[in-house]
């Protein structure tokens, strides 16, 4: 990314809507799998270092850690989180093969920088027989907005397009859909008005609208630990197994 995208990560995502939002959900997710206890567990693309922090904090009973492209970012990710993190791409992962009884990756496949056939192998390698991948990605090529420019994303997702290329690459079984649903109208109107805008969508709310948009996550959250899903969403989930 652009380094004003990361610095402005590194300052916001403690404690902007959408920050909070992504990180609880996934560590909801990887908590439903209750992994045995010291399971080692992989940040794939760890940014700045929020989600790392946020599972750290979370999970005790797990040791996460993260690698991360970028080597400032990788310095903040570790100064932030307290956890290890190295320099290196999930286009090659530095790990040896079955390092990891989990990998997280947060809105890494999408970008620009990513070769998705030779990223979705490595984290075949990198896991051990039976361990899982979970990953969140941006919903709907036809969603793509100035933001994604900003971002350097250059691809979007569908559940079904997600679940296709994970078990084209050897994963099974695996499970995707979508969740940011019940926001997906507002998002839909924002990216649609957005125009050319000069900076992403990462950006400071009012105190009041930053805490309904996340109070709008959270009942949608305790919805999908219910098993209750809409069939559309800003972001694309996947959780898939390594056979044994």
């Amino acid at each position: 990314m652009e380094r004003d995208e990361y610095y402005r990560m590194a300052e916001l995502e403690a404690a902007m809507w959408w920050y909070r939002a992504l990180h609880a959900h996934l560590a909801a997710d990887l908590a439903g799998l209750r992994l045995p206890a010291g399971a080692r567990l992989l940040d794939a693309g760890c940014g700045t270092g929020g989600l790392l922090r946020y599972l750290n904090d979370a999970l005790p009973g797990l040791a996460p850690e993260g690698v991360e492209f970028d080597p400032e970012a990788a310095a903040l990710a570790r100064q932030k989180s307290g956890r290890p993190v190295v320099v290196g791409s999930v286009n090659a992962l530095p790990y040896a093969p079955a390092s990891f009884d989990a990998i997280v990756s947060a809105d890494v496949l999408c970008h620009a920088g990513v070769q998705p056939g030779q990223a979705w192998a490595e984290w075949l390698r990198c896991l051990k027989p039976g361990g899982w991948l979970l990953l969140n990605l941006p919903a709907y090529g036809w969603m793509a907005s100035a933001h994604d420019r900003h971002v350097h994303n250059a691809r979007r997702y569908t559940a079904s397009g997600a679940r296709a290329e994970a078990l084209a690459a050897g994963f099974a079984p695996v499970r995707a859909g979508y969740w940011n649903s019940l926001l997906f109208p507002l998002m839909l109107l924002h990216r649609l008005t957005s125009g050319t805008k000069q900076s992403s969508d990462v950006q400071a709310y009012p105190p009041w609208l930053d805490a309904s948009l996340f109070a709008v996550t959270a009942l949608e959250r305790r919805l999908h630990g219910m098993n209750i899903r809409l069939p559309f969403g800003g972001s694309v989930w996947l959780l898939a197994q390594k056979p044994s």
